[in-house]
């Protein structure tokens, strides 16, 4: 059985995303890079990292990727200052 935050995380992706429809092309980066990362890892690891992935990709904003620097490419893989 699932915890309270755990269910609460799982509960909202999947009344809010999962399933629905993409509209844009920013959206579809962003539900592509969440799977990619998934690979391997629990979903709930995912799903409480998705403001960091936001972060550190201008929220999924392809457009700003594209246009990355040698210094926001370096900033993308730790957008937390984690070590």
């Amino acid at each position: 059985m699932m915890s309270g935050d755990k269910k609460e995380l799982h509960k909202n992706y999947h009344d809010n995303h999962y399933g629905f429809p993409i509209h844009n092309d920013n959206e579809l980066f962003g539900r592509s890079i969440l799977e990619i990362s998934q690979a391997g890892l629990s979903w709930e690891t995912i799903l409480k990292k998705e403001t960091s992935f936001q972060k550190a990709y201008s929220n999924f904003n392809i457009k700003n990727v594209a246009n990355y620097i040698d210094v926001d490419r370096e900033r993308s893989k730790n957008p937390c200052g984690e070590k």
